[in-house]
C-alpha cells in the first residue's frame, strides 16, 4: 500500500514539474513575443486575426531544415504585406511580403528552417495599416544548423537556376497560383562542413521581386530562416498567359534573373 502511495506521490510530483516547466516556456515565449513585437511594429497593436488570417504548419516537424508553411487570408483585396515570424529562429523573420497590382494574397506557401521550438507567426498588414496574426506552436529543433543537401563546390554552378511549376488545373480567368523553384543554398553560417570542421559562410537569398506582365505582383525581403532551395507558391491576378519575371538576390551580391513565358490558361 505505501509503495502505490509513493508511485502517486511521485507521479503528481513529475506532473507538477512538466506543468511548471511548461509555464516557464510560456512565459518566456511570451517575453520573447512581446521583445520582437516592439521591434518589428513598435507600439502598433498586433490583434488576433480569428477570421482573417490562417497559418498551416506542421506541429511537429517531420524535418526541422524543411518545414512547409501555408498562409491564407480571407479578404485580399485589403492586405498590403504579410509576414512570416519564427520568433526563436537566429533571423525571426523568415518572409516579408509586399503586394502589388498583379498579386493576388489569397495564398502563399514557403520552406523554411526551425531552429527549436517556436511560436510561429503568420501576420497580415491592412491597407489601413492595421497587423492582425495567426499563431501556431511548431516543435522542431536544429533546422538552422543542418546540413544544406547536396551542395558542393560543383553544385553551386547551378546557383539561381529557376523553375516555375503551375498549381492545380486549368486558371480561371481572375487568377491562377504557380509555385517558383529557385537553386540556392541559402547557407546561413551556422551549417558545419563535415571535412573542415569549419563552419560554411553565410551566403542567403535576400530578396525576391516577382512582376507579371510588367506589373509587379509581390517583393519578398528574407533572411536566414529560408529553407535551402526555395519553394514558393503565390497567386498572380489575369489568365495564365503573358510573361513572369523572377529577380532575385543573395547576401553575397548575386542577382539572378529569369522570363517566363506562360502557356494559355487550359493548355
Amino acid at each position: 500500500m505505501k509503495g502505490l502511495q509513493l508511485g502517486w506521490a511521485l507521479a503528481c510530483m513529475l506532473l507538477f514539474a512538466a506543468a511548471a516547466a511548461a509555464q516557464d516556456d510560456e512565459t518566456a515565449r511570451a517575453e520573447r513575443w512581446k521583445d520582437l513585437r516592439q521591434t518589428l511594429f513598435g507600439d502598433r497593436p498586433v490583434r488576433d486575426g480569428a477570421g482573417k488570417i490562417a497559418l498551416e504548419a506542421p506541429e511537429r516537424a517531420l524535418d526541422a531544415a524543411l518545414v512547409p508553411v501555408a498562409i491564407t487570408v480571407q479578404n485580399p483585396k485589403n492586405v498590403k504585406a504579410l509576414y512570416l515570424v519564427i520568433d526563436d529562429n537566429p533571423a525571426p523573420v523568415a518572409a516579408h511580403v509586399t503586394y502589388g497590382p498583379a498579386g493576388d494574397p489569397e495564398s502563399l506557401k514557403l520552406r523554411v528552417r526551425v531552429n527549436q521550438y517556436t511560436n510561429m507567426r503568420a501576420i497580415e498588414e491592412t491597407l489601413q495599416g492595421e497587423l492582425y496574426e495567426s499563431v501556431r506552436l511548431v516543435k522542431a529543433a536544429g533546422g538552422c544548423s543542418a546540413p544544406a543537401g547536396d551542395y558542393d563546390e560543383a553544385n553551386l554552378a547551378d546557383m539561381g537556376q529557376m523553375k516555375l511549376r503551375p498549381v492545380g488545373g486549368p486558371a480561371p480567368t481572375e487568377g491562377f497560383e504557380a509555385q517558383l523553384l529557385i537553386r540556392h543554398p541559402n547557407f546561413n553560417g551556422m551549417q558545419m562542413d563535415p571535412i573542415t570542421r569549419g563552419y560554411t559562410p553565410a551566403r542567403f537569398l535576400k530578396s525576391i521581386d516577382v512582376a507579371y506582365n510588367g506589373e509587379k505582383a509581390f517583393h519578398l525581403e528574407s533572411d536566414i530562416s529560408l529553407a535551402t532551395d526555395p519553394a514558393i507558391a503565390f497567386r498572380v491576378k489575369g489568365p495564365r498567359k503573358g510573361k513572369l519575371a523572377v529577380d532575385a538576390a543573395d547576401s553575397a551580391n548575386g542577382v539572378f534573373k529569369h522570363i517566363f513565358d506562360l502557356a494559355e490558361q487550359g493548355s
